[in-house]
């Protein structure tokens, strides 16, 4: 069976939420998600909305979730030696060096993610999570990309794996830069496919092997297998992320934040038209003039600002639309919508900054984690966890940082609230010092902490470089025995002053030195 074949039975199983989730699009952000993949963009008719509360409320959620994820001052992940570990073929001394190691590599991983545009990938990843539900990630070698889930079909086992991954994309011949039969001798234009016969449709095949345990992959066009687009992945670093927002038992896909407040949208969309269909009716003037009347209606109609005519008061009326009532109704019924949407959405607790803190990205998440239950966990497992594993997988196979003995370390997610994170390390081992120091005093604290172990173990949990800032123990020790000697030292030219001061060595004073006689010659 061919990638085509495989992805039109796959289509099926799509269908439903492929429906719901265009319907959320409409409804917040049109361009997002469409039904037809062959529409090409200059053929696109996007309906806008009556109301603007679903596009803020989208993009204000997904703003908070990318800073919780990926959070621009601080690392979402942490390397850490294993406990079990310690002791037997690492020495427990050497844990803080090691730390400081660790705390180097991280902040080179975060740099190599802060050069690249994977946060505008992930960003957009994360809208269509909360519209529609779905999204799927391709970690390729040129960085990210992000396929919406009108251009992919997945298969999951009874316990949510994925084990197919079929994509479409519309391709042209001069990108594929490879000669390929012409479906259209006649050159007539199918509309099916594109704008033009130039493009052709592009079949990637996902699927996980079961004897060897790897991802593997290739792409067809025109049910012909691509030349050089074969390639394998390890298991636990496949590029291919298929996240989800919620997930349900026996389902394939997954269902938006969106969807679950589909049904205030839609009232907010109806009312929204509504009120502004009729405070544009009630804002139009038209007059009225009696039929018997002697004025004329082209009179009025031509007179300006100012003008003197003739005529009665009574014969002209203005129409009146009696809907104050039925307007203010609709008004405060919108009024409570809004409220109960940026509610879910996080739209209200907005903190206006210009720099973000650590103690807001703790905030952030711990809001997240209030308003949406196990989102982070979900994420966690789907999209941090093995992006995490092919960012350092591309970085240690170009060399960029060392090989990590997957044996001795492991990588930790510090990205949701009920994990440890760098501020969480600070702020512990800052209070358990300040504690002792309180407790037993000053002098307690000097006798059972390690200065150079609490330094150094202070600055791994800040990520700061302590390369030529914090002093070795070999400079400690050189330092030391340097003013020892300096003391012995100064201790030595001390005395000898001492000894020239002294009674006894003056002859003024001492008459036992005026009565020896000089040597003769």
């Amino acid at each position: 069976m061919n990638a085509r074949e495989r992805y039109s039975q796959l289509t099926s199983g799509r269908s439903q939420f492929l429906d719901t989730a265009v319907t959320c699009s409409e409804l917040t952000l049109p361009y997002l998600i469409e039904r037809d993949v062959n529409a090409q963009p200059n053929h696109k008719k996007l309906i806008t909305p009556w109301q603007s509360c679903g596009s803020k409320a989208v993009v204000t959620l997904a703003a908070k979730l990318m800073l919780a994820l990926l959070p621009p001052q601080t690392t979402f992940f942490k390397l850490q030696v294993r406990d079990d570990k310690l002791g037997e073929e690492i020495p427990p001394e050497i844990r803080s060096e090691l730390d400081l190691s660790f705390s180097k590599m991280e902040r080179m991983v975060m740099d190599y993610i802060a050069a690249s545009s994977d946060r505008v990938v992930v960003h957009q990843a994360l809208k269509h999570l909360i519209v529609g539900g779905n999204a799927l990630i391709f970690m390729g070698k040129d960085g990210l990309k992000n396929y919406p889930l009108n251009r992919y079909v997945v298969n999951r086992d009874g316990n949510g794996n994925v084990l197919e991954i079929v994509t479409k994309e519309i391709i042209s011949r001069k990108v594929l830069g490879i000669e390929l039969p012409d479906p259209n001798p006649l050159n007539v234009v199918d509309e099916s496919v594109g704008s033009n016969n130039d493009d052709v449709e592009v079949y990637t095949y996902v699927r996980l092997d079961e004897k060897s345990g790897r991802w593997i992959w290739h792409q067809e066009a025109l049910d012909k297998i691509l030349p050089n687009s074969r390639s394998t992945a390890p298991k636990k670093a496949s590029p291919w992320l298929v996240l989800r927002f919620n997930t349900v038992d026996g389902e394939d896909y997954g269902r938006g934040r969106v969807e679950e407040f589909l049904g205030d949208l839609k009232s907010l969309e109806g009312l929204s038209q509504a009120l502004v269909e009729g405070a544009a009716s009630a804002a139009k003037v038209i007059f009225l003039v009696s039929p018997s009347s002697t004025t004329k209606p082209a009179t009025i109609a031509k007179a300006g600002n100012g003008a003197i005519v003739q005529g009665r008061p009574e014969d002209v009326a203005v129409v009146q639309v009696g809907k104050t009532a039925d307007f203010s109704t609709a008004a405060q019924m919108i009024q409570g919508l809004e409220k109960r949407i940026y509610d879910a959405f996080l739209v209200l607790n907005i903190r206006q900054s210009e720099r973000t803190t650590a103690e807001e990205v703790r905030l952030t998440q711990l809001e997240l984690e209030q308003q949406l239950g196990g989102l982070f966990s979900l994420l966690t497992v789907e999209f941090l966890v093995p992006y995490l594993n092919r960012t350092l997988l591309i970085l240690q196979r170009s060399k960029e940082i060392p090989n990590i003995p997957k044996n001795l370390v492991r990588p930790k997610i510090v990205a949701g609230v009920n994990a440890l994170g760098r501020g969480q390390d600070r702020e512990s081992l800052t209070s358990f010092v300040t504690t002792i120091a309180q407790t037993l005093g000053p002098e307690a604290l000097m006798q059972f902490i390690n200065p150079s172990e609490a330094i150094k173990r202070l600055a791994a949990a800040q990520g700061i470089d302590v390369l030529n800032l914090v002093k070795s123990e070999q400079q400690i020790q050189q330092e030391l025995e340097q003013q020892q000697q300096a003391a012995a030292q100064q201790s030595l030219i001390d005395q000898a002053g001492q000894m020239a001061s002294s009674p006894l060595a003056d002859p003024t004073k001492n008459p036992q030195l005026l009565e020896e006689e000089p040597p003769t010659e």
